[in-house]
């Protein structure tokens, strides 16, 4: 059926090469809404040397302090894979420290003065990329986005 939806779609020449085509599906969908946020962030935050998947790693081991590889992976749904090549260049970068955990497995991450500098050093640049999309969607879309981001996480994650 989607299939079918699909190779329905008028794909014209008179269409602008940049031009959003419709997606049947809600992830198709919400991936491509991400790849679109994401650059504008990424946009900004170019400013100060960081990318907003870097950021979003800071900005929470500044919020909880420290934390393990797997309570990061779950705070950010990240697969592991990913989370330990992201954790790794911030080390590289000298923005966060690890240390043994518990066990010999486990390894505990908070951030590094350089890190709460870099952070800090970002922090305007994050606010413009969040000016920037409020200002696109208004103040009444704005709050519905937040609300539905939220309703859709809760649901994907109980699914």
């Amino acid at each position: 059926m989607y299939v079918h939806l699909i190779m329905d779609m008028a794909m014209h020449d008179d269409h602008p090469s940049n031009a959003l085509f419709a997606l049947p599906c809600a992830c198709q969908n919400l991936r491509r809404v991400t790849r679109l946020v994401t650059r504008i962030y990424d946009q900004e935050l170019r400013n100060a040397d960081i990318e907003i998947s870097q950021f979003g790693l800071l900005t929470a081991l500044a919020f909880v302090g420290e934390a393990n590889q797997k309570a990061l992976s779950a705070g950010f749904a990240m697969d592991s894979t990913t989370l330990t090549r992201n954790l790794a260049l911030l080390r590289k970068l000298g923005w966060i420290h690890v240390r043994p955990g518990k066990d010999r497995r486990e390894r505990v991450f908070r951030l590094t003065e350089e890190g709460k500098r870099q952070m800090a050093m970002a922090q305007p640049h994050w606010q413009a990329a969040e000016r920037r999309l409020r200002k696109a969607l208004g103040p009444s879309v704005w709050k519905q986005m937040q609300a539905t981001v939220t309703r859709v996480t809760n649901a994907a994650a109980g699914a």
